[in-house]
């Protein structure tokens, strides 16, 4: 046990009166009144240091935001973007199930031939039943380069009734600026299937006049970003809010010095770069992995009136409110009597329409939303009455137009 030292090392101590030594504290004393020199020891200040450390930790933990967000997963930086390119072309080798005589497929058949110096003769029209016209799609990722392969989507134009089994020709895919990005040709992977009897009997599954090329196009020129020219970089949020356009240039002020990020407008927030490839892609990549908290999304209720679907956000608060709902049902039964004449009356047998009317109404207690109610609040109180999805979006509707629902209503 280590004592404390004293603070009146090296000169006397002084004396305490009769009242100050009755006045020293009970907890520097032992039993009997004994004064008990107040010790600490080593063991004891580590053991006060990790409890100290591990209290600012948990305050330091309930300080910090419950959940952030990577700035990469907000948005993206302008002009770094996919392009979409298209194409015209023709497919072969297929089983009977091809366009069968349309003019645009003989076009282009024609024009196929003509690439390699193969003329048909005037007027002569073959079969196209193996063969189809089809549109090919395809996107081009940013920073794509000549030589590389990208999958592409082959759709049937004409009356192809299934393109399994066939292969693309060579065919060039253009961007918006009608300029060629890319060539494209291969076997078609289809996942539909389609069959038809003598009788005109058929069955399809899924789409057979749809296929897809596995890397069945090559880049043969790259789009320019202008990244690493452009004054200045532009991240773009991917839904507008003016609340988390500020938490994202305050992010980056923090990381890179203050001045480096100025939110634009809702959407944009302009950041300072020194010019050149490598200095801006390392800054980008600091940038798209930095923490920040997102704004809480503005109160929707979306609404899918055929399926029935409702989903309504955290953000979505209901004024007070009193709802009761239920159903009315009226009944009516048509029964057929056969009415006997009395003995003797010479009467005649009738059949006798009887008809019965009956009205039932469903009795549901009015329930009261208190003011301000959140989601779950919500989603028991209209649970209590057990309402379908049909009825929950009656009940919502009908807040809307009474004022107590405080959200936007989207109906699909």
């Amino acid at each position: 046990m280590l004592s404390s030292p004293s603070p009146f090392r090296g000169c006397a101590a002084p004396s305490l009166s009769r009242r100050e030594r009755d006045e020293t504290p009970k907890a520097a004393k032992g039993e009997g009144g004994l004064n008990i020199p107040l010790t600490i020891s080593g063991a004891g200040i580590a053991t006060m240091f990790r409890l100290f450390i591990a209290a600012l930790v948990a305050i330091l933990a309930l300080a910090a935001p419950a959940s952030a967000d990577r700035i990469k997963d907000l948005g993206g930086f302008q002009g770094i973007r996919s392009n979409q390119l298209t194409g015209y072309g023709v497919v072969v080798g297929l089983p009977g199930t091809g366009d069968d005589n349309l003019e645009y497929t003989v076009q282009s058949l024609k024009a196929v031939a003509s690439r390699f110096g193969l003329q048909l003769p005037p007027g002569a029209n073959p079969g196209m039943k193996n063969a189809a016209v089809v549109l090919i799609t395809a996107e081009l990722p940013p920073f794509a380069k000549p030589g590389q392969r990208l999958d592409i989507t082959v759709a049937s134009m004409g009356k192809a009734k299934s393109l399994r089994g066939g292969s693309l020709v060579l065919t060039p895919l253009l961007g918006a600026d009608n300029q060629i990005y890319a060539m494209a040709q291969g076997n078609l992977a289809v996942g539909g299937l389609g069959a038809e009897g003598a009788d005109g009997s058929k069955i399809v599954v899924n789409v057979p006049s749809t296929g897809r090329i596995p890397e069945g196009a090559t880049v043969e020129r790259a789009v320019a970003t202008g990244f690493d020219s452009a004054p200045m970089l532009t991240f773009n949020l991917a839904r507008s809010d003016f609340t988390t356009a500020q938490n994202v240039a305050q992010a980056i002020n923090a990381k890179l010095g203050f001045g480096t990020a100025q939110a634009i407008d809702g959407v944009s927030v302009a950041v300072r770069a020194p010019p050149g490839a490598d200095t801006r892609a390392t800054l980008m990549s600091m940038i798209e992995n930095l923490d920040v908290t997102s704004a809480e999304p503005s109160a929707k209720v979306i609404v899918n009136a055929r399926t029935g679907t409702v989903v309504i956000n955290s953000a979505v608060r209901v004024g007070p409110a009193a709802v009761t709902h239920g159903k009315l049902t009226v009944r009516i039964d048509e029964n057929q009597r056969i009415s006997q004449p009395a003995p003797f009356s010479q009467g005649q047998t009738a059949l006798e329409q009887k008809s019965s009317v009956s009205v039932e109404e469903e009795k549901k207690p009015m329930f009261l939303l208190n003011p301000g109610p959140k989601l779950a609040d919500v989603v028991k109180a209209v649970n209590a009455i057990g309402a379908s999805p049909a009825d929950l979006v009656a009940i919502l509707e009908a807040l809307k137009e009474a004022g107590s629902l405080k959200a936007e209503l989207i109906v699909l």
